[in-house]
């Protein structure tokens, strides 16, 4: 049996020589003699060694239970998309959608206030009135903009017309 020192046991493996004294410390591999291996042992040893380190190899997947959690994933999928067909659940792309007109015509009705009020306004001077117009206006915006429902009901008959 021929022996060989760290040096060819490094260069074999493509490790470091101190990655060799390392993995004798650890008792991955083992010394024949002082200093010295024998290159099978050695190989087999380190190879073993891998397999350990790696839990996605080969030998390591259990069949049953990559099937079951295939299973657990196909399940899942049936039940969001039944959710979505009873409109328990709806896609991203639709509430942003949803949310972003929303947003767009709030924004238009504040931005509107001040030129549909402003000749009634300049004509008032009392205090109550005035606050009482403008607290109208924006009560009316902010109506609007509480009523997800209607909104959202309303862009998704829109969309199914335009789809069918």
């Amino acid at each position: 049996m021929k022996l060989y020192d760290v040096r060819a046991i490094a260069r074999f493996l493509d490790v470091s020589e101190r990655r060799v004294r390392q993995l004798r410390d650890e008792k991955v591999i083992a010394e024949v003699r002082p200093g010295l291996y024998d290159l099978i042992d050695t190989n087999h040893r380190y190879i073993n060694y891998l397999r350990k380190r790696n839990p996605e190899g080969d030998e390591t997947i259990d069949y049953n239970t990559e099937r079951a959690k295939l299973v657990r994933a196909k399940r899942k999928n049936e039940e969001y998309e039944l959710q979505l067909k009873e409109n328990q659940l709806h896609a991203a792309e639709d509430i942003e959608a949803v949310m972003t007109d929303m947003l767009v015509n709030f924004k238009s009705r504040l931005m509107a206030i001040p030129s549909k009020l402003a000749p009634v306004l300049c004509k008032k001077t009392d205090k109550a009135e005035i606050f009482a117009l403008l607290k109208d206006h924006i009560d009316e915006a902010l109506m609007e903009l509480s009523d997800f429902k209607t909104t959202f009901g309303e862009r998704l008959k829109e969309d199914e017309k335009s789809d069918g």
